[in-house]
C-alpha cells in the first residue's frame, strides 16, 4: 500500500483557498490516506470523498506537499495519475 502526491497545479485564490497552487494527497485505501493525513497533521473535515470527475483525496498546499513526501508519500506524475484513476474506473465497472 502506499500514499501518493500529484503534481503542484495554479488554483484560484478564494476565502476557502487563498494558495497560489495545489495538490492532490490520495492512497491506495480509505484507511491509509487518513492515517497518513493525520500524521502531517491533516484535519479529517478537509478529506474529499469520491464524486463524478474526483476520486477520494486531501488537497495540500505547496508546503504540505513537501511535508507528505518527506514523510514517504510518493511523487507521480500527472500521466502515472490518470493511468491510476482509469484503472479504479475500470476495476469498478466489471
Amino acid at each position: 500500500m502506499s500514499v501518493y502526491v500529484d503534481p503542484l497545479f495554479v488554483t484560484p485564490r478564494t476565502a476557502r483557498w487563498p494558495y497560489p497552487h495545489a495538490c492532490h494527497l490520495f492512497a491506495d485505501s480509505t484507511e491509509e490516506l487518513h492515517a497518513f493525513a493525520a500524521k502531517i497533521g491533516l484535519r479529517r473535515e478537509w478529506f474529499q470523498e469520491s464524486r463524478r470527475g474526483a476520486f477520494p483525496h486531501y488537497d495540500l498546499t505547496s508546503r504540505k506537499r513537501c511535508e507528505a513526501i518527506a514523510a514517504g508519500a510518493k511523487q507521480l506524475t500527472r500521466f502515472e495519475v490518470g493511468k491510476r484513476i482509469l484503472n479504479e474506473a475500470a476495476t469498478h465497472s466489471t
